[in-house]
């Protein structure tokens, strides 16, 4: 397996991410991913979909590094990754503003700066006027919002979205949806996004990627033909209902 985190000088190519022939397997024996063939770039958001234990979050953690995969090449063209997980994962002890700091921190960025980098970040997702709020005192959506905002002030070029709003309920979730559209629009990062919703993938995505059962393949990639920034009321359309049943059907396929 190779993992290459910046392109070569000569190349201009707009691809952030590249799986080429990637497979996983665990040394217990567990084979996760199997000929996994996928391309994110710049101002792409990519949804994958597909049954529990099928190797979608695997996917990120070789994105990110985290994991090596055991075949195949992984090229990642940038290091600015925002990664945001399942769990918010705020250190309980320290404040909103510290905590959107900590990625800043670690980097090494000078405190002035980073300081004035959470501040922007906190602003974007809605939180301004909770920085000296501590994590068990934020509702989930609050505590996600931080969590993003810890990412962004990174300025990453690619996020890796590990699930982020699936414990959260409908109402809280859909409004995360929108505002991370908004900030998609804005922002133009790539991003490869992980859930187990058909409807949010649809309403997130430029393009829906279905995965079937472990070893997880892609069996079916959908463009999404929505233009940006999206209406929340395209939900209810015959068109978002088609395209959500098409997804909702290779899903099942995939999973037989």
């Amino acid at each position: 397996m190779t993992l290459t985190t910046e392109p070569p000088a000569e190349t201009t190519t707009t691809e952030l991410l590249h799986f080429s022939d990637v497979a996983m397997t665990f040394p217990n024996g567990t084979t996760a991913l199997s000929g996994v063939d996928l391309t994110v770039k710049k101002g792409e958001f990519v949804t994958v979909v597909g049954p529990s234990g099928c190797g979608k979050s695997t996917l990120l953690r070789i994105a990110s590094g985290l994991t090596p995969a055991t075949a195949g090449e992984t090229n990642v063209a940038t290091k600015r990754i925002g990664y945001v997980f399942q769990d918010a994962t705020l250190l309980p002890w320290r404040t909103v503003q510290a905590n959107v700091e900590l990625l800043a921190e670690l980097n090494g960025i000078p405190k002035k700066t980073r300081v004035a980098e959470a501040a922007k970040a906190i602003e974007l997702v809605g939180l301004a006027g909770f920085e000296k709020q501590l994590p068990r005192t934020l509702s989930g959506g609050m505590r996600m919002r931080a969590s993003l905002a810890r990412s962004l002030t990174l300025d990453p070029e690619l996020f890796l979205f590990d699930e982020p709003f699936g414990a959260l309920d409908e109402i809280t979730r859909e409004r995360l949806n929108d505002e991370l559209i908004k900030l998609f629009t804005e922002q133009q990062f790539a991003g490869l996004f992980i859930t187990h919703s058909v409807s949010e993938a649809v309403y997130l995505s430029t393009r829906v990627v279905v995965m079937s059962g472990r070893p997880g393949k892609i069996v079916e990639t959908f463009d999404v033909p929505f233009a940006y920034p999206r209406d929340p009321e395209i939900r209810f359309t015959p068109e978002f209902a088609e395209l959500a049943g098409e997804v909702s059907h290779a899903l099942r396929k995939g999973h037989s």
